[in-house]
C-alpha cells in the first residue's frame, strides 16, 4: 500500500489520529479518487487482522465517492501508523481458560459533521480477541 501512494520512505507515526479532528464536510472533492478508493478497500480488508485502524477506516470509506484533501492526508496518516506498528495484529494463545469477556463503549454525538453516535464492542474467549463491531 505504501508503495501504491509513493510513501516507502515516510517516517512512520506513533499514534493513528489526533484526538480533535475536526472534519470538514465543505472541502472541495479531490479531482481524481481511484487511489484514495483503491487504498481505503486494502485498509477495510486489514482490518481482520488489525482493529485498531477500525474506526479511522470508517470514516475514510464513509467518503468513498467524494473524498476532500483532508480525507487524503487522513488516509496518509493511516498508512504512517502502519508502517511503524508492523508487528501489531491478532494474536491467538492457549491461556489455560475459556473465560467469555466482552467490553462495550459509545461516543454520543462525537461525530461533528453530522452529530450521530458511534457504538461498538469486542469479545474475547480465553483471552483471545475474536469479535467486534462498530456501528455508526
Amino acid at each position: 500500500m505504501l508503495q501504491d501512494v509513493e510513501m516507502l520512505h515516510t517516517k512512520p507515526a506513533i499514534t493513528l489520529l489526533d484526538s480533535k479532528l475536526w472534519l470538514d464536510s465543505s472541502s472541495k472533492p479531490l479531482p481524481t479518487f481511484t487511489t484514495y478508493q483503491r487504498i481505503v478497500g486494502k485498509l477495510i480488508y486489514l482490518t481482520i487482522t488489525r482493529p485498531d485502524i477500525t474506526f479511522v477506516v470508517n470514516l475514510l470509506s464513509q467518503y468513498m465517492h467524494a473524498p476532500t484533501a483532508q480525507h487524503l492526508d487522513m488516509m496518509k496518516c493511516t498508512l504512517r501508523y502502519l508502517k511503524g506498528t508492523i508487528g501489531r495484529g491478532i494474536v491467538m494463545t492457549c491461556n489455560g481458560h475459556t473465560y467469555i469477556t466482552g467490553y462495550t463503549d459509545f461516543d454520543w454525538a462525537g461525530n461533528a459533521v453530522d452529530r450521530r453516535y458511534t457504538t461498538g464492542y469486542c469479545m474475547f474467549v480465553g483471552g483471545n480477541f475474536v469479535s467486534w463491531k462498530s456501528k455508526k
